[in-house]
């Protein structure tokens, strides 16, 4: 990264944190936008909330309202009065609220890049609109928080920063997240081995769980499988697995140092510094999504072990073998998610500008 770029990237920063108001009114508009939806799908019956690909009756809507309303009142406040010791939790806990709605918003997303339709479209622009409110009023509770100028930070593993682009902000050094974050990265590319291998299984034609590759194929065309994904599935190449890789591939970036430069292979990028939201983006997705997807599928699959409830067999010829599958599976999201959780946030503390 050039001085100039630098000292940009500082300047648009400082302005975005010395601007609580402007940031507070793109939170107050998603507010009411987010409120409306809600009160136009309460009024209509539209449900937002499935369950195994059926409508779930409920009064989601009108809940997505009584959050819309507290993101109103928080970021119309801010806009008032300025940002305040209450106002910001008030405004974090309309976010994590705001963070529980996009729940599942990558499974959508992954439906879509393999040419399945998603279970309803205004359930998915609830998801959207969650996700990006999440975002501005968590940008709404940090803004107008200013540093002591002439500070600088480390690395928070070495404790060296790089050279410095502009008066009092420093770039910091590639680093390595601490031993404990690269232990979970390992825990949870291990755990995914079964998953990948167990998927690769049926890909080739193979047996697993008493169901065959042929089966598995039937059910994925029956459940509207786009050509792509059936044609990788034919080659033996299993497209979850693979999404699995690109996952672990993500991780590992997020914990070592090469994830924070552009390797040698990536033409006119070669040596110049990752844009943090370009690996964090696709990390605090995922994280919001398999981490609280793989928790609570380990708590049903122990309640399922222990007989306290009944495993649907679903498309399995008996419960023992779906609860085999859904152990295998439920771990390896739960391990991923909460070790992408643990990496994002080193991550995001490793490669702030140091100031």
């Amino acid at each position: 990264m050039t001085s100039a770029e630098r000292m940009t990237k500082a300047l648009w920063s400082a302005r975005w944190q010395r601007r609580p108001r402007a940031v507070a009114r793109a939170a107050l508009l998603w507010a009411v936008s987010y409120a409306g939806f809600g009160l136009a799908c309460a009024l209509s019956g539209t449900s937002l909330l499935y369950h195994g690909g059926d409508p779930v009756p409920s009064g989601l809507g009108w809940a997505v309202v009584g959050v819309g309303a507290l993101g109103t009142a928080a970021s119309g406040a801010v806009v008032l009065c300025g940002p305040r010791p209450a106002l910001r939790v008030l405004l974090w806990v309309v976010c994590g609220l705001a963070g529980i709605a996009a729940f599942s918003l990558l499974m959508d997303v992954i439906t879509l890049m393999f040419g399945q339709g998603v279970d309803s479209w205004a359930s998915a622009a609830h998801k959207v609109l969650a996700a990006v409110g999440a975002v501005l009023l968590a940008a709404t509770a940090r803004s107008g928080r200013r540093r002591p100028a002439g500070t600088t930070g480390t690395t928070g593993t070495t404790g060296t920063t790089s050279t410095a682009g502009t008066a009092g902000t420093a770039v910091r050094a590639p680093s390595a997240a601490p031993r404990a974050v690269q232990l979970g990265a390992w825990v949870a590319t291990l755990a995914f081995v079964p998953y990948a291998a167990m998927k690769l299984v049926w890909a080739s034609g193979g047996t697993f769980a008493g169901i065959t590759g042929a089966e598995m194929l039937a059910v994925s065309e029956r459940n509207g499988a786009s050509g792509i994904f059936l044609a990788l599935e034919s080659w033996g190449l299993d497209p979850t697995a693979l999404l699995a890789a690109l996952g672990v591939f993500l991780l590992w970036g997020l914990v070592r140092p090469w994830g924070q430069v552009f390797p040698r292979w990536t033409p006119f990028l070669h040596g110049r510094r990752v844009p943090r939201w370009l690996p964090l983006a696709p990390a605090l997705l995922g994280a919001a999504t398999l981490a609280p997807y793989g928790v609570a599928g380990v708590g049903y699959a122990a309640l399922a072990t222990a007989g306290a409830v009944t495993m649907r067999r679903g498309d399995f010829h008996s419960s023992d073998d779906a609860l085999l599958v859904a152990w295998i599976g439920v771990v390896a999201f739960a391990a991923y998610g909460i070790a992408l959780t643990i990496a994002a946030r080193s991550y995001w503390l490793r490669t702030r500008p140091a100031r």
